[in-house]
């Protein structure tokens, strides 16, 4: 499991983030230590690729249960790496412990699984990345450019991608009307 910092919380845009990558995003956060941090937004999906096609191209044999999988957008980086967070049923040699019944895998062992439904019970699939390099994160925090909440897996895992944003603001119990873009301002 990452310890420290703020690995296995949930950033999330404020309304006057200029950044278009990351307006009404919601991050959950799978690393964050003293070199960066790495993340994966939640709540974008990536268009003009389907799960099955995805399949198709690792030459891996889809089933009609592959269909309802959708891809998300998570993040500018290194947007043709993979990354799978998903429930802690499912464990390989190199999946990452992100969280209390949260972990991270990269590599196509997950995807195979899943397509052979032996995967986790629930999961996001993601290509791309959010990353930070020293400090930054900490200082965009600072700035007011992101909230920071705790996680749930209900709310990380639901489908309505639509609302996860208000939903994970409302988990704060604050309303996005009243929300300032201006420091040390509610």
């Amino acid at each position: 499991m990452t310890t420290g910092y703020l690995a296995g919380q949930l950033l999330i845009a404020m309304p006057q983030m200029s950044d278009p990558r990351f307006a009404r995003t919601v991050v959950y956060l799978c690393a964050h230590n003293a070199e960066g941090a790495m993340g994966l937004v939640v709540n974008r999906a990536l268009g003009g690729l389907t799960f099955p096609q995805l399949l198709e191209q690792l030459e891996i044999p889809s089933t009609s249960e592959c269909e309802a999988i959708r891809i998300l957008f998570g993040g500018p980086v290194e947007v043709g790496r993979g990354f799978v967070l998903h429930s802690d049923d499912y464990l390989h040699d190199n999946t990452m412990r992100v969280a209390e019944g949260v972990a991270l895998t990269a590599t196509v062992d997950v995807l195979r699984a899943i397509a052979e439904g032996n995967g986790p019970s629930r999961m996001l699939l993601a290509l791309g990345y959010a990353g930070w390099g020293s400090g930054q994160l900490d200082n965009e925090i600072r700035d007011n450019a992101w909230l920071i909440a705790p996680s749930d897996p209900d709310l990380l895992f639901a489908p309505d991608l639509e609302r996860k944003y208000e939903q994970a603001i409302h988990k704060l119990g604050i309303d996005v009307g009243l929300l300032s873009g201006e420091a040390g301002h509610a």
